[in-house]
């Protein structure tokens, strides 16, 4: 789809369709009422006759209305204007596209965007409005012998800004939008992949793809590697599969050499059957995305090399299956991890973590200024937070508070869990220095306590994505999050968020 910015009226754009929103009780955004001028009351007749009250996620289309010269008028309930939001206004924007993929209309021109949120910019309106688009135009069926061809996608999308003193703004918010949705459609893509395409060595492949296209650093670590380097954690995770385990390290410079690093790790399970300690039947299909980790920090690094941000960038991404062959580590086994701590294995579907640790270790040898690991962690992040909310854990105040900003200003929401050393009392193992699991109660934060324990020398927080990273039911698939959240963490550190 093809983006543009424009500023100018809304009855002398020539589009295939114009989109202009209604609060409840009728009330007329400024494009509506500017329209409903140009038509003599013609939209404002129709709203009287009732048929429609303005209210969220309806629409209403209008063909052929004198006095514009757009060849139909969408209008998009807003719900009630003292209480529209950045949601509202993100759920609108879907709204407004979806229904112009049934129009038929090939272009059309949003007005949606002159609507003012809170105390937003326009950039951020734009840059929310292009990743909200995007994200609505998303289709995942290439494994589908026959396409949808009832549905005609649009192939071109204006969004209009109020004065042209926007312009650059909105111009600004428009490359970062298209660059941002570019890494979540990635991370969707790769998420969606079934696990006999997208197992380790297509992982390490993609990276590579990337790195040529981009002019990135990579490096792969094969299993004789990691075997030399001491990383028997990870290993040993990746014992049961056929698949080869496989450590992918991606580096972007767009800063002085001398500037650290901020390094982010992902979790690459790219099949979790649970090991020799099996996961149930039901639903075990959607294990696919536990290496939705791993697909996110690949997007946001594909879109921070979109757009050249001015920092310099690190990515870890430890891959592997997790599988009961005969040869696949057992409950109670003990190993020894990267950092030369060792680990008494109580649960081998504990082993996101296992995998983790050893990433996180090798991390300092880039002397990071700080590192952020993603992963789909832990079931007891999702009976917390439930599908709204990542979890974060951090015991720097100052980066959980970046990161949290970031959050809110990227409508990818967290919460901040806490990290406290009380909980790591029930990490002991009488055998090793520590145990994978903690027990049954708090299962998300000794999961963290797990991980803080390979954090010591540099700033570090961790996200647990496992009940957002993916949908289930009607509407299945990896939702791309938390790459709106990096994303906007990673422009404040650059200073090109407006």
């Amino acid at each position: 789809m093809e983006f543009s910015i424009k500023s100018g009226s809304p009855e002398k754009q020539r589009s295939a369709c114009i989109v202009a929103g209604v609060f409840e009780a009728r009330r007329l955004t400024l494009a509506a009422e500017i329209l409903d001028k140009s038509t003599d009351g013609y939209i404002s007749g129709v709203l009287r006759r009732g048929d429609m009250e303005g209210k969220a996620g309806t629409t209403l289309l209008l063909h052929n209305i004198p006095g514009t010269l757009s060849e139909r008028v969408l209008l998009v309930g807003l719900g009630k204007e003292k209480d529209f939001r950045e949601k509202d206004f993100l759920a609108a924007v879907r709204t407004a596209i979806k229904a112009l993929h049934d129009t038929g209309a090939f272009d059309a021109s949003i007005f949606l965007t002159e609507i003012a949120v809170k105390k937003r910019s326009v950039a951020w309106r734009i840059r929310q409005a292009t990743i909200a688009a995007l994200d609505a135009s998303y289709r995942f069926d290439q494994f589908k012998s026959k396409k949808d061809e009832s549905r005609r996608p649009l192939r071109k999308l204006t969004f209009a800004v109020s004065r042209r003193n926007e312009l650059a703004q909105a111009e600004q918010g428009l490359a970062q939008g298209l660059a941002i949705a570019e890494g979540v459609a990635l991370s969707k893509n790769l998420g969606n992949l079934p696990a006999n395409i997208c197992h380790p060595t297509y992982l390490a492949e993609q990276a590579q793809a990337m790195a040529e296209e981009l002019k990135l650093e990579c490096n792969i670590l094969e299993r004789a590697d990691m075997e030399k380097l001491g990383m028997h954690s990870l290993l040993s995770v990746a014992q049961g599969s056929r698949q080869p385990p496989k450590l992918i390290v991606l580096s972007y410079k767009g800063a002085k050499s001398s500037e650290k690093p901020i390094v982010l790790v992902g979790k690459g399970v790219t099949f979790d059957t649970g090991g020799i300690s099996l996961k149930p039947a039901a639903e075990m299909d959607e294990m696919k995305y536990d290496m939705c980790g791993a697909a996110t920090v690949l997007g946001t690094l594909r879109a921070t090399a979109r757009l050249a941000l001015p920092i310099n960038l690190t990515v870890i991404v430890p891959a592997t299956e997790n599988m009961p062959d005969a040869m696949a580590t057992r409950p109670g086994d003990i190993v020894t991890s990267m950092s030369g701590q060792t680990i008494e294995i109580l649960n081998t579907d504990a082993e996101g973590r296992l995998i983790l640790c050893d990433a996180l270790t090798y991390a300092e040898r880039f002397d990071p200024d700080t590192v952020i690991d993603v992963a789909t962690l832990t079931g007891a992040c999702v009976v917390a937070l439930g599908h709204v909310a990542s979890g974060l854990f951090s015991d720097k105040d100052t980066l959980a508070r970046d990161l949290l900003d970031a959050a809110e200003d990227s409508c990818d929401r967290a919460w901040r869990m806490p990290l406290w050393d009380d909980y790591q009392e029930l990490l002991k193992s009488p055998f090793a220095d520590m145990g994978n699991i903690g027990g049954r109660w708090g299962g998300s934060i000794t999961a963290a306590c797990f991980l803080s324990r390979f954090t010591k020398k540099y700033a570090w927080a961790h996200l647990d994505i496992a009940g957002t990273a993916w949908k289930s039911g009607a509407d299945k698939g990896a939702t791309g999050r938390p790459v709106p959240l990096l994303m906007h963490y990673l422009l404040q550190r650059a200073g090109k968020l407006n």
